[in-house]
C-alpha cells in the first residue's frame, strides 16, 4: 500500500509569552498555533512483511536520524507493529525558523502510518506518542489552530466562537537559522510575563502580545530585526515566530496584490519571502476516519 503527496504544514505563533519555568528546567509557555499553508510533502509506501524504515530525500538533505525516521519506529515499538515503510520527503519548510516544520514532519507520518498499517489509533492515542518527539507534535496531531500552554502538551483547539478569522500572512525567512536552546538558555531571556486567558486573546486575535523570544533573537541574530523593521517600514505589524529566525506580518484586507508584489520585489536577494493562506484544519484531518 502506499500513500502519496501527504502535506505536513508549516506553524506561526501569533504570540508567544513565557510564563515561568518548572523546576526540570522547562519553560512553561502559553501561545496560540496557526497553521500555514507553507507544507513538506510526504509520500509512503509500507513494507508489509519488513519491518525497515528507510528515508528518501527529494529535496534538501536531512540528517539520518531525523523525526520521520524516529517518528515511524517510536510508532513501531508503542504499537508492536511489525510492518516497515519507504518514507520520501520534498522538503520545503526551512530549518531553524521556528515554523515547526520537522514536528510537522513527524506528526504527519504518524496519520500517515497510523492509516497504512491498519492500527486505528484515536487522535489522543496518537499524540500521547508524538509528545516523545517534541513538544510541538501534538499540535500538529490536533488538527487545528489551538490555545498552547505548558510546555507545549496543553492544547485547547480554537473552534467555534474562538475560531480566528481568515488571515493571509507574509512570512519572510533570511539566510540564517537560530537553535532553540541558545535563545531560551541566555540570560536576557524573559520569563515572568502574566498569564493570559483565552479570552483576552480572541478580542484582538492578530494583535494580541508579543513573543518573549525575539529581543533575545535579535541580540543573537541581527537579520532578524532587520526583517522586523523592513516589514514595518512597509506598514505591517511584524513579528518573530517561534524560536526563529523566521518573521511574519498579518496582510491587511486592503493590500493589493500590486502592493504586495512591489513590496516582495523589494526584498533581500537571500530573504526566503511567502504569501501564506492560514488554515482552519490539517490538511490530513477528516473526521470520517477517526479524525483524520
Amino acid at each position: 500500500m502506499h500513500l502519496r503527496d501527504v502535506l505536513a504544514p508549516a506553524k506561526l505563533n501569533l504570540f508567544l509569552h513565557i510564563t515561568g519555568r518548572r523546576p526540570d528546567g522547562y519553560h512553561l509557555l502559553q501561545s496560540v498555533f496557526v497553521l500555514i499553508d507553507w507544507c513538506d510533502v510526504l509520500h509512503f509506501e509500507t513494507r508489509p512483511r519488513d519491518a525497515r524504515i528507510s528515508r528518501e530525500d527529494l529535496g534538501e538533505p536531512l540528517p539520518a536520524e531525523d523525526l520521520i525516521v524516529r517518528a515511524a519506529r517510536v510508532l513501531q515499538q508503542a504499537t508492536g507493529c511489525r510492518q516497515g515503510a519507504h518514507i520520501q520527503i520534498d522538503k520545503r519548510i526551512p530549518s531553524q525558523a521556528g515554523m515547526g516544520g520537522g514536528s510537522s514532519d513527524a506528526a504527519s507520518t504518524l496519520m500517515a502510518l497510523n492509516r497504512l498499517w491498519g492500527l486505528h489509533l484515536a487522535p489522543a492515542q496518537l499524540q500521547a506518542i508524538g509528545l516523545q518527539l517534541g513538544a510541538d507534535v501534538p499540535f500538529f496531531l490536533g488538527g487545528h489552530n489551538a490555545w498552547v500552554e505548558g510546555i507545549g502538551e496543553a492544547i485547547t483547539p480554537l473552534e467555534g466562537e474562538a475560531a480566528l478569522p481568515p488571515a493571509r500572512f507574509l512570512v519572510v525567512k533570511p539566510p540564517v537559522g537560530l537553535a532553540t536552546a541558545e535563545i531560551f538558555s541566555h540570560p536576557a531571556l524573559q520569563r515572568e510575563t502574566d498569564a493570559a486567558t483565552i479570552s483576552r486573546f480572541t478580542a484582538a486575535a492578530y494583535g494580541f502580545g508579543r513573543n518573549d523570544l525575539q529581543p533575545v533573537a535579535e541580540l543573537i541574530c541581527p537579520p532578524v530585526k532587520k526583517v522586523i523593521d523592513w516589514l514595518n517600514a512597509r506598514g505591517f505589524h511584524a513579528r518573530m515566530t517561534g524560536s526563529g529566525s523566521a518573521v511574519f506580518a498579518r496582510i491587511p484586507e486592503d493590500f493589493s496584490s500590486l502592493q504586495l508584489q512591489e513590496i516582495i520585489a523589494d526584498a533581500e536577494p537571500d530573504w526566503l519571502v511567502r504569501i501564506c493562506q492560514g488554515l482552519s484544519v490539517h490538511p490530513m484531518w477528516d473526521r470520517a476516519e477517526n479524525g483524520f
